[in-house]
């Protein structure tokens, strides 16, 4: 009996070990299926791509900017005297000539009304020295000599003499006038205030009443780096440029003008050349002192091939794309990037218009690998996602999104920036195609 016991004990600890031991070596189905997941052995890898296309593509070139008024002036008193009306209101558009205070007119008034009288009695005296004149040339030398008719003559011509000085003194006397009544130079807008009715203003304060300023139009200051003064001067041999101003985040266009100016000089400093742009300001998202980004398209290039910029990737041996061919197999491929931002780049050699390239899912994608191309960048939310997959469950989303949100082909791309050759701002740029500098790249 207690042999047969030992036995049955026996047994069932062989049994058991048999069984941890086929568990370790083996695992279970599920284990293997995943481990086989893992290898690459569980069907088509899941892929998101895009076609190539054809495009016309803008080449710009891309400086940061400060908005300046055309015109900027100070509203001053010319004349001393008490401020009687303030005629304007802060903020206020106004035109050419437009009444923008009162100074006190009384002296002023005065000493015209004293030149007028004074040119008055000059006027009189010389009316009488004529007639005297007139008179010794009746009698002639019988009656007068001959020095008091050429004195009489000379005395004629001093009280003319006279009469245009009161004449001056009438034209200044008036002009201190007017300097009482204060217009505005030019169209234009007002500032703050500076000065209250009531106060007594002086020619010599540095103040003033108030600031004027011209927004519509508006000019730009920015800067490009010196080495692009080739490409500007041979686009403005062509004509006029356009310019783009756009807010600081390169998310908002604030308005579109032209070049008007290259500075007759480079910074020896910065290594750096001024530009001076216009714009119509209509809407007045331009303010003086604002900072802008400018983007001057300076060429197009014409019926290029261009990409997603997420399906080139980068190798020991260059830049390189996923081709997807009929059979759903991919190809890895060398291309030659001219220019690229953060959506699109444009393609020199390597693909041809049409082609269906990989944007997303590289993780276990290799040359000859076959795939299953999908339009979901995550699956629905009713399918949990299977442990060990979140990475590449993310990654897929975050491609998806960069693809829904990539605006069509055929808008423009932009290029230049004013860093080194060869370097690109990622900065978006609204969903247009934006180019960059030749980055080099090579195959």
């Amino acid at each position: 009996m207690r042999i047969l016991r030992s036995i049955f004990t026996l047994l069932i600890v062989a049994g058991i070990a048999g069984g941890v031991y086929y568990y370790v070596t083996h695992g279970t189905p599920a284990d293997d299926q995943a481990d086989s997941h893992r290898r690459g052995g569980g069907g088509p890898v899941a892929v998101i791509a895009k076609d190539t296309e054809v495009a016309d593509v803008p080449v710009y070139l891309e400086g940061v900017g400060s908005v300046r008024a055309l015109n900027t002036a100070t509203v001053r008193a010319q004349v001393d005297g008490r401020l009687l009306a303030v005629n304007f209101k802060e903020g206020q558009d106004v035109k050419k000539g437009d009444v923008l205070a009162t100074i006190d007119p009384v002296t002023y008034q005065a000493q015209l009304d004293q030149a007028t009288a004074k040119k008055a009695l000059d006027e009189a005296l010389l009316a009488n020295t004529k007639r005297d004149l007139e008179r010794f040339e009746k009698v002639g030398t019988l009656a007068v000599s001959q020095q008091q008719i050429d004195t009489q003559r000379a005395l004629i011509k001093q009280q003319e003499a006279q009469i245009k000085a009161d004449q001056a003194s009438i034209e200044n006397a008036q002009a201190i006038l007017g300097y009482t009544t204060i217009v505005a130079p030019f169209d234009g807008r007002t500032g703050i205030r500076l000065v209250d009715e009531g106060n007594l203003v002086h020619a010599g304060d540095a103040g003033g009443i108030v600031v004027i300023t011209q927004v519509q139009p508006i000019s730009v200051i920015f800067v490009l780096p010196q080495q692009q003064l080739p490409t500007l001067t041979k686009s403005l041999a062509s004509g006029k440029l356009t310019a783009e101003a756009y807010s600081t985040d390169n998310q908002t266009e604030l308005d579109t003008g032209s070049l008007e100016v290259i500075d007759n000089q480079v910074d020896q400093q910065t290594g750096t050349i001024r530009l001076k742009a216009e714009f119509p300001n209509d809407k007045r998202q331009l303010w003086p002192g604002q900072f802008v980004n400018v983007r001057l398209r300076v060429d197009t290039l014409k019926g290029v091939v261009v990409a997603a910029t997420e399906a080139v990737q980068r190798g020991p041996n260059g830049t390189y794309v996923y081709v997807i061919g009929s059979d759903n197999t991919v190809s890895m491929r060398s291309v030659t990037v001219t220019r690229q931002d953060d959506k699109y780049a444009v393609i020199a050699n390597g693909l041809a218009a049409g082609e269906k390239i990989v944007t997303s899912g590289f993780g276990r994608l290799k040359d000859g690998s076959t795939v299953s191309v999908s339009g979901e960048a995550t699956p629905p939310p009713s399918k949990p996602a299977q442990p060990g997959r979140a990475s590449d469950a993310r990654k897929s989303a975050a491609a998806s999104d960069g693809t829904s949100q990539a605006a069509d082909a055929s808008a423009p791309l932009v290029t230049g920036s004013n860093a080194d050759t060869g370097k690109w701002s990622g900065k978006p740029h609204d969903g247009k195609h934006h180019h960059h500098q030749d980055n080099g790249a090579t195959p």
